[in-house]
């Protein structure tokens, strides 16, 4: 999964950096000119990085960078003029012009693996529940065992069903019913 938006406030510049991927062996999958069409890339996308420049069409890189979902990270190419002593945030790596062609692609290798290491990281976060969580999530299953005289197993797939019918976490809906008994 290579997610990367390529943006700078001249069409040619994002053209000309598509082509320089493109040869590298990434697919760009949006080309923008301004902050507002980057931000709609990102949701389309999920995750992902965006190659862009100091200034887009209605925006500086770093009020683009505060809109950045944790899941996307920002590789800045500007002169170094534009970025006198920045500090940047972990998730923007900054590239000085004049750019080699090798740093670019090399950069990009790596940021696109951290991008996807980070997600996946996330993602296993949340999926281990805490012990006080699932001390719930078994409250509310012994509530139905007890009231409805449902086994385990059926009280979780009552639980489970309830969740997916609701739109509601597993733990919201065992609160619900806990609540209500």
């Amino acid at each position: 999964m290579q997610n990367i938006i390529v943006a700078f406030a001249s069409q040619t510049d994002a053209g000309n950096f598509k082509s320089i991927l493109m040869r590298g062996g990434f697919e760009p999958a949006y080309v923008c000119t301004s902050g507002a069409q980057v931000l709609s890339a990102m949701e389309n996308l999920g995750s992902g990085v965006i190659v862009c420049g100091y200034r887009l069409g209605d925006m500086l890189y770093n009020e683009l960078a505060e809109n950045m979902s944790e899941y996307f990270s920002m590789l800045l190419i500007a002169s170094p003029s534009k970025t006198d002593e920045a500090v940047f945030p972990e998730n923007i790596i900054y590239l000085p012009t004049p750019l080699k062609k090798n740093d670019l692609i090399s950069t990009l290798e790596l940021m696109v693996e951290g991008v996807t290491k980070r997600r996946k990281k996330i993602k296993e976060k949340h999926r281990f529940r805490s012990a006080e969580d699932q001390k719930v999530i078994d409250s509310a299953k012994a509530l139905l065992m007890d009231r409805h005289k449902m086994t385990e197993p059926e009280a979780h797939r009552y639980l489970q069903k309830c969740s997916m019918d609701s739109g509601t976490s597993l733990l919201e809906t065992a609160e619900m019913i806990i609540s209500l008994g």
